[in-house]
Parts: C-alpha cells; structure tokens; sequence
C-alpha cells in the first residue's frame, strides 16, 4: 500500500485542505504531462525521447505551473496539490516499471533531488536572462549539447511563462488555459 508522498517542499508548512478539487488538480497536470509530450521538442527541439528525456521536459512544464502558482493568493496549497500528484505519478511510474518497494523511496529521492535541483537553476537562469535560461536548458535536458536548439527551447520556455504570466487567478486555477506551442515561440516547423 502506498502512502502520500514525503517529499519536503517549501509549502509544507503551510499545509491545509486542498484549495480546488481533485478535478482541477488532474486537469492542471494533465495538461503538464500532455505539453510535455508534444512530439515538436523532440523532432524539432532536440530533447531526448528517452524516459529521463521526457522527465526533464516534464520538470521544466512542472516548474513554470508552479512558479506562477506561488505568485496567486492561495496558490500555495494548489501548488501543494500539483506537486503532490507529480509525486504520485512518478511513484506508480516506477511501479509500473517494475522497480522494487525498496528501490522506490530511493529513486523518489532522486527524483526530488532532480527537480529542486532544476527549479533552482532554472530561476536562477530566468532572472539572469535568455543565454542564461538557454544554458541551464541545455545542460539539463539536452545533455549539454546543441546550444542553438537549447536557444530555442529557452524561447519557448520564456513565451510559456509570459502565457501563464498573464493568466489571472481564476483562469490559471480553473485550468482554462493553454500552454503554446513551440512553433509560436519563433521555433520553426
């Protein structure tokens, strides 16, 4: 039987009921998970499609939804919320891949330790600028190589945080919204 997960993130001393229904959470990450696996970054952007591949690009969707969120009043629950069924996901990921219950906390760790580790360099890089973000792009999703396609992805990333940017509270919480696509970052087809 598996309990909630026990990953320490930095609102878990604000815990209290979930803002929004478990609904608006699935959607929110369903929507994560459905860009994240938008066959234009691996053709045209150059991400690996390999499982750490699309766990990396899942990282960086994650990452973007909930930077947003923790600008939102009470989006600190909902952030909560989505990192938890983040922590959920890649356990029955593990699961289903056939990974031992003693191997599982280890590799929850290691997923843990993967997107704090991220997070940081990406808002970092974010505040440092467009080089900046296309280098911590491509040291941790393209392996450190091809910088110019790390360019690109580091224009879509910034295109997508200005879309959520501009989102207000109800619409970003309400999961009526749209990432875009590569293709409107400048990337072509």
């Amino acid at each position: 039987m598996r309990s909630e997960p026990t990953m320490l993130w930095p609102f878990n001393h604000l815990r209290k009921p979930r803002i929004a229904p478990r609904g608006t959470i699935e959607a929110i990450y369903g929507m994560i998970v459905t860009q994240s696996r938008e066959p234009l970054f691996y053709r045209d952007l150059g991400v690996p499609d390999t499982v750490n591949g699309r766990f990396d690009l899942l990282v960086l969707h994650l990452w973007m939804v909930l930077r947003r969120l923790k600008a939102i009043e009470g989006g600190a629950g909902l952030s909560q919320a989505l990192f938890d069924r983040f922590c959920n996901d890649m356990d029955d990921n593990l699961r289903e891949m056939g990974v031992g219950d003693l191997t599982v906390p280890k590799r929850m760790q290691a997923f843990g330790e993967a997107f704090y580790g991220r997070a940081a360099a990406y808002d970092r890089a974010l505040t440092a600028g467009e080089e900046a973000l296309a280098q911590a792009l491509c040291k941790n999703i393209l392996n450190g190589e091809g910088i110019e396609k790390a360019r690109e992805l580091a224009l879509y990333a910034n295109a997508a945080t200005a879309t959520l940017t501009g989102l207000d509270s109800a619409a970003l919480q309400s999961a009526s919204w749209k990432f875009p696509l590569p293709i409107h970052a400048g990337v072509q087809q």
